[in-house]
């Protein structure tokens, strides 16, 4: 006797729904299959901030030198250095102009980079590290100045502005060049392709693709195998307080000081005891617990590891201790 349940039911009303799709795909235009929709010019614009070498895409606005130092103090020093010399291991921005034929140029927006759009359009849509986006046109405007001033490009009273943005010359404009190798423009292979697993690279140009680079990579990951179980073994309660306030210290200044120095997105201000006050009564295990996790309060926001994944939670714990140690 035939019977129907629940099963059965459920092959129809998918056999249903296929078809009802494939109805839909059907009357559209080839190419569309029923997902998605078609981006409003308010969702385009958002996406649309790209700033060009010839100008296009900058929005009408000003900026001078003097408030972009303001800006530039308050905002990027932190990382960028006073002058524009690098903090740690954040980029240099400005000086090396000069240095690119030597073995170790530096590679600042004055001495590398070709076009100051670059500039402008990485500012207005990657800066400042903690908050990007945030800044305002006129804003964006005078931190370009002010940078391009640090280069000694432009005078200390200088104003930028949409007008006069393409007048600006940077010192490597004619060092980037279309690559006219032969090789480059080849179309791809598309039948009876060599199989990439049979190609060995036996021999490079010297200069040009560096491989020295690679030997001292795996003399190191050997080194790290030999040594992983002593280091994996040795907790925080091991360290002695010296060593794991020295660790601390050097985390703190590559990682932490970018927000903490300052008081970036609300963090609480290295060695200011009215901040830290009531984050102390949480306790070190939560401290490192935000620390570790992240964590978004009513005044600030901490990013996990504060924002460099590769840091272990022996060296998290470290530098938590050195910033508790050091609340005056």
């Amino acid at each position: 006797m035939f019977s129907w349940d629940n099963k059965n039911l459920n092959k129809v009303m998918l056999f249903i729904s296929i078809m009802v799709m494939s109805q839909t795909v059907w009357s559209q235009d080839a190419g569309y299959y029923g997902y998605g929709k078609t981006a409003t010019p308010e969702e385009i614009a958002g996406w649309d901030i790209d700033v060009r070498p010839d100008g296009t895409g900058l929005p009408d606005g000003s900026g001078s030198v003097s408030h972009g130092e303001e800006l530039y103090d308050a905002k990027c020093a932190a990382c960028h250095g006073a002058f524009g010399e690098g903090e740690g291991r954040w980029p240099k921005l400005a000086g090396g102009i000069g240095t690119l034929s030597n073995a170790k140029p530096d590679k600042t927006v004055g001495s590398y980079w070709p076009y100051a759009s670059t500039l402008w359009d990485y500012i207005h849509r990657a800066m400042p590290f903690t908050e990007p986006q945030s800044l305002t046109v006129d804003e964006t405007y005078s931190l370009t100045a002010y940078i391009l001033y640090l280069n000694g490009l432009v005078e200390d009273d200088f104003e930028l502005t949409r007008g006069n943005f393409t007048e600006i010359e940077m010192p490597n404009k004619d060092g980037f060049y279309v690559d006219n190798r032969p090789d480059v423009k080849n179309p791809a292979c598309m039948v009876d392709c060599k199989d990439p697993k049979t190609i060995k690279i036996t021999s490079a140009i010297k200069g040009i693709t560096p491989l020295d680079h690679v030997a001292k990579k795996q003399k190191s990951k050997e080194k790290n195998l030999s040594t992983s179980k002593v280091e994996n073994s040795q907790s925080q309660e091991e360290l002695t307080q010296e060593n794991q306030l020295k660790i601390g210290r050097n985390i703190y200044g590559n990682s932490c000081a970018i927000c903490h120095g300052q008081g970036v997105a609300g963090a609480p201000i290295f060695g200011d005891k009215l901040a830290w006050e009531s984050r102390l009564t949480q306790g070190f295990d939560m401290l490192k617990k935000h620390a570790l996790e992240g964590f978004a309060g009513e005044t600030g926001v901490m990013p996990a590891k504060g924002g460099n994944p590769s840091l272990s939670e022996q060296e998290i714990g470290a530098a938590v201790s050195y910033m508790i140690e050091n609340i005056h």
